[in-house]
């Protein structure tokens, strides 16, 4: 008996360790992809693309969505020691909880039912609670908290997405044809990124055997 909860024991010892190397990998590789940033024609500077949630997806394809998590908030708190904030604090407060927001469910789905459909169906739900929960947050909670932290009323940034498109009128309007764009085509490419290099990745971790159908 002894002798088997030794194997168990140092079975569930290097199982810790190996996830805490795959998490320490996964959050550097998504602190790197957070430099690289594209501007939209869309929306004002501060809504930029970037593929930092691609590795914490296949983090919680290959580990779960608690780990995903955990990955998106290592991301954020490395991207702050290296690179400071420059809005005080919201900009990596929306990048956490949006980013979560298309992660913790897609990889809540795809737990229950490791095959590419369940992967696809996790994805395309994400994505669609990324919008959604993106368009809530920042009309109530980060852009009226982004324009108390610089001392600007929150006119002064509808008129920089009015300046940028024409459509933007108003705060509604400004989350209806800049933030709600910005989440969706964000989670869409994300998705289709990681739907093509997902496998080859979870055979790199040693669990490409976890998954199972089409």
């Amino acid at each position: 008996m002894n002798t088997e909860s030794n194997v168990v024991q140092k079975s569930q010892s290097k199982i810790g360790i190996r996830t805490i190397a795959q998490i320490g990998m996964l959050s550097a590789i998504a602190t790197v992809l957070m430099l690289f940033e594209i501007p939209l024609p869309f929306a004002p500077a501060f809504y930029q693309i970037d593929f930092s949630e691609v590795p914490v997806l296949v983090g919680c394809f290959v580990m779960g969505p608690l780990a995903g998590a955990v990955i998106e908030l290592v991301k954020i708190l490395l991207n702050l020691v290296i690179n400071g904030t420059i809005t005080a604090g919201v900009g990596e407060a929306a990048n956490f909880l949006i980013g979560c927001a298309l992660c913790v469910p897609a990889g809540l789905i795809y737990k229950k039912k490791r095959t590419r459909s369940s992967a696809i169906i996790g994805l395309t739900a994400g994505t669609i609670f990324m919008t959604a929960i993106g368009c809530v947050l920042n009309a109530f909670i980060l852009l009226p908290a982004y324009a108390a932290a610089f001392g600007m009323p929150i006119d002064a940034l509808v008129d920089m997405g009015s300046a940028i498109n024409a459509s933007i009128t108003g705060l509604t309007t400004f989350v209806m044809f800049a933030v709600a764009p910005f989440n969706l085509l964000k989670g869409v490419l994300v998705s289709l990124i990681v739907l093509l290099i997902y496998k080859r990745s979870a055979r790199s971790f040693g669990c490409g055997n976890k998954e199972s159908g089409k």
